[in-house]
């Protein structure tokens, strides 16, 4: 099914294709086209910052547990029956909870094959993607949640739920990188807007540290890195924080920069950004998004030039795949971008703005 509606995609927007007006194509890998379990849904009652719940009790998953447990000797284990509910907090259950489950050599386990099932799933998914997209000059994209809540604790819960198995000591987020590596894949991530100060404290947020580590991570797997801030702003606050993630380091004027993302998507065309005040902040955001360069027609100057795809590497090996899970120092970030887009005359208007974004964001998480 999957590959049948990726041809007749390809099909359908051939002339586009021809053309090289798309220079990338985001594969849907699970909800929001995020590579994840659906662990958290407001639909069912989901809110934030609950810590979201395992997806994987039906008949299937739960015979293939059974039988990978057998294989490893432990053909007693069962799947998880003490990781809570969607709008737990991690204390309040035995799986998550200080030197929980999760610490164990059945949680290990456990969390090692829930993790490896998603891994899985998207590199058979962007295989069929690189097929049906052969020849073509555009690259493939793979989208990652930024799921920043209960990130400074010592279980990741949320994280977890979702199917990423990254702790203090285990990166959840290399992997997939390395995994995106063979099919010469964009790594796309969220929430490049937020900064900790700006979350609940008792969501125990690290948006800023998980955008740093998941970044590095990419980079690290020679990956170009994409990103999107996860919530609709328009103060400069957020253009800013977008512009450090987007270049952690800064403009180099004698080239292009060590650390740079490939592209940024702007969530999103509305009434409100269209507002005079907002807009005009927000053209200045895209200047210094071009490091205040002025429009450039030939893309292989600004890393862009795309190739026709060719055929996917070998496949990686779960070992090798895990190998990337050993915990790394992330590259260091500067404390403030360098191509700010406001200066002292905008203090009071972000100081209003965070006020109106807060007051909204937990208007809408209650």
């Amino acid at each position: 099914m999957y590959s049948d509606y990726m041809k007749s995609f390809r099909e359908s927007m051939e002339d586009f294709l021809e053309s090289e007006l798309m220079i990338d194509v985001e594969v849907g890998l699970g909800p929001a086209g995020e590579l994840r379990y659906p662990s958290y849904s407001r639909t069912l009652g989901w809110l934030f910052p609950g810590i979201g719940e395992f997806q994987c009790y039906d008949k299937y998953l739960k015979a293939d547990f059974k039988e990978a447990a057998t294989k490893a000797g432990h053909p007693e284990w069962e799947l998880p029956d003490n990781a809570g509910q969607s709008n737990d907090t991690p204390e309040s259950t035995e799986f998550f909870r200080s030197n929980g489950t999760y610490t164990t050599e059945k949680g290990k386990f456990f969390l090692t094959w829930y993790s490896n099932k998603l891994l899985i799933h998207g590199d058979e998914i962007l295989d069929e993607a690189n097929k049906a997209f052969l020849g073509c000059k555009l690259k493939l994209a793979a989208k990652v949640a930024g799921i920043h809540w209960w990130y400074k604790t010592e279980s990741h819960a949320a994280e977890l739920t979702a199917g990423y198995y990254n702790l203090n000591d285990r990166d959840g987020y290399r992997p997939i990188a390395r995994m995106l590596s063979r099919h010469d894949a964009l790594f796309n991530f969220t929430c490049l807007e937020m900064r900790n100060s700006e979350q609940r404290p008792d969501s125990r947020s690290g948006a800023q540290e998980l955008v740093q580590q998941v970044l590095s991570g990419g980079w690290r797997e020679k990956l170009e890195v994409a990103g999107e801030n996860a919530l609709s702003r328009y103060d400069r606050a957020a253009y800013n924080q977008i512009l450090l993630n987007a270049r952690p380091n800064g403009v180099n004027k004698k080239g292009p920069p060590k650390l740079r993302m490939y592209g940024v998507t702007y969530l999103r065309l509305s009434d409100e950004l269209m507002e005079k005040t907002n807009f005009d902040i927000f053209k200045t955001f895209v200047r210094k998004m071009h490091a205040d360069q002025d429009y450039c027609p030939e893309p292989e100057k600004y890393n862009h030039y795309t190739y026709p795809m060719v055929r996917s590497k070998e496949k990686i090996a779960v070992e090798d795949l895990l190998e990337a899970t050993k915990a790394v120092k992330p590259y260091p970030w500067d404390r403030e971008t360098d191509m700010s887009v406001g200066g002292v005359s905008g203090v009071l208007a972000d100081i209003l703005a965070f006020i109106l974004c807060i007051f909204k964001q937990r208007r809408d998480q209650d």
